[in-house]
Order: C-alpha cells, then sequence, then structure tokens
C-alpha cells in the first residue's frame, strides 16, 4: 500500500522528466513517512494522503513568495498545508502543497558541494515537515525540526545538511 498519494506538476523544463522526479519523490517521502510513522510515532490517516510537488523555477517562485508571504524575491522551497496540524498529529486527507524552484536549488547545491539530487532530498524532507506542523520560527522549533529531517536524511544515506555551514532554511 502506497503512504502517500504523490501528485506532481512539472513547470519548468528543466528538471527531470514526471515519471523520474516521481520515482525520486515517492522515495524520498515514503521514506520520511515510514520514519516519521514508526520512530515518532506520527499518525497518518488509512487512505494515502495527497501531497502535490510542483517543481518550477525562481520566476515562478518568487511571485508566489511576493503574493503569499510578502517577499518579493526566489526562495528554494515553499510548503502550503492544506489544513493547519500540529506536529505529532493526525494530519488531514490532503496535507498540501511543496513547490520547488529548480534555479535556487542548483544554485545552494553548488555552493554547497552537494549533488543536486542530495540536496532536492533536503528540500523535500524539509517542505513535507512544514506540511506536517514543523516550522523553524524560534530556535527551540528549529531545533525540532532540524533534528528531524537529520535523522530522516541518515535514513536516505546523507549527512546531516546543518553540520557545518550557515545556509539554513529561511522562516
Amino acid at each position: 500500500m502506497a503512504e502517500l498519494d504523490i501528485q506532481i506538476s512539472v513547470e519548468d523544463i528543466g528538471w527531470p522528466g514526471e515519471e523520474t522526479l516521481l520515482s525520486f519523490c515517492e522515495r524520498v517521502l515514503g521514506a520520511a513517512t515510514v520514519y516519521l510513522r514508526d520512530s515518532e510515532k506520527q499518525p497518518f490517516p488509512t487512505m494515502p494522503p495527497e501531497v502535490s510537488l510542483v517543481f518550477t523555477d525562481d520566476a515562478s517562485i518568487q511571485d508566489i513568495n511576493a503574493e503569499w508571504r510578502g517577499k518579493d524575491k526566489a526562495t528554494n522551497v515553499l510548503s502550503f498545508p492544506a489544513f493547519p496540524v500540529q506536529p505529532g498529529k493526525m494530519p488531514g486527507p490532503m496535507l498540501g502543497d511543496i513547490i520547488i524552484a529548480r534555479e535556487t536549488l542548483e544554485r545552494e547545491a553548488a555552493e554547497l558541494e552537494k549533488s543536486f539530487d542530495d540536496h532536492l532530498t533536503h528540500l523535500l524532507v524539509h517542505g513535507f515537515l512544514h506540511l506536517l506542523g514543523y516550522d523553524h520560527m524560534n530556535s527551540a522549533e528549529a531545533e525540532i525540526m532540524e533534528g528531524l529531517e537529520t535523522r530522516i536524511l541518515a535514513q536516505l544515506g546523507l549527512s546531516d545538511p546543518y553540520e557545518g555551514q550557515d545556509l539554513k532554511m529561511e522562516p
């Protein structure tokens, strides 16, 4: 049985093909779901909840960021939960939307000396945690969220994305 119902929209020709992205996202978000369910006792609905993934460019994400967050600049990832949820509580049947900008992802991956896939994995996990109510608006929240990200990424064979660097996800 699928853990999530993943819907994908590719809005920029620089991204890999839809089938490739879907397979990649099923692996990453599936591992995150299993980790949260088994290790953190995160409940999930009986039917796989839907998550929408939009793979876009800097111009589009800048427009969305300006409209919804009042920040007129491109960013790496935006998350829009479908319903308010508290960390560790049962989410609704639709988790929400995760939007990722290719150019920002590529630029950050190069700056961090990480592969495109590794940084995309991190952004997907980060966005997914936002859909489940996690945030990083203060240091206590950030410590919890970044700890979860690090443990989930370790399950996927990736190192701590925050170790020894200052580039953190912006609030």
